[in-house]
């Protein structure tokens, strides 16, 4: 039993309605609006080698490698040609608005807050014997043993002593504050003389 479907543009919106995603597409349509605005005003243009740069990098971005793949994928989403166009010259409106309002900013924020983006990849041994950790220290530096061994020897919860005292990438606000004052003012790859903590 076969029967014909026709959906109209009502349909469509019923649907887009019913599947709550209307406040999303109505937040997309403002924000093109007010992109195109803003472009507008500040003069913004987009040359013909830069459109077809981005086409060919959205191809590329969703595996459409021949002009067969792009009609079909171009069919699939029910796209005209100038459609397509139009995403790809609002990608490019998108770039160029963010850099001419904000890349000036980009330099001195990165600068004023550099801190907050520097981290380390840290090993280490905590130990409670000051004596003791200061004993291991100068065996590893005067190559009596190796960080490893110490590690393997004096760590003990399993998983840490099988990853060799391997802590991951650390930020320096996880860190105690005597233990991130001396990594980073380190020279990696570096061995620390043991540091007491409070």
């Amino acid at each position: 039993m076969s029967f014909a479907l026709s959906i109209t543009q009502e349909d469509i919106i019923h649907q887009i309605k019913l599947s709550r995603q209307l406040p999303e597409i109505v937040f997309e349509i403002v924000n093109r609006k007010i992109l195109t605005n803003n472009a507008e005003n500040l003069a913004i243009e987009i040359s013909p080698q830069e459109l077809q740069q981005e086409a060919d990098a959205f191809r590329f971005m969703n595996g459409l490698t021949t002009a067969n793949e792009t009609w079909k994928w171009l069919e699939n989403h029910h796209l005209s040609i100038e459609e397509f166009e139009e995403i790809a010259h609002q990608n490019i409106l998108s770039f160029k608005l963010a850099d001419k309002l904000f890349s000036h900013q980009v330099e001195p924020y990165f600068f004023a807050h550099q801190l907050d983006y520097t981290k380390v990849v840290m090993y280490q041994i905590t130990l409670e014997d000051p004596d003791l950790a200061l004993e291991l220290f100068y065996a590893i530096r005067e190559g009596e043993t190796s960080f490893y061994d110490v590690a393997h020897n004096y760590i003990s919860d399993p998983e840490l002593r099988r990853k060799g005292g391997y802590q991951g990438i650390q930020n320096r606000q996880d860190l105690h504050p005597e233990i991130a004052a001396a990594v980073f003012a380190s020279n990696p790859p570096e061995l620390l003389s043991p540091i007491t903590t409070a």
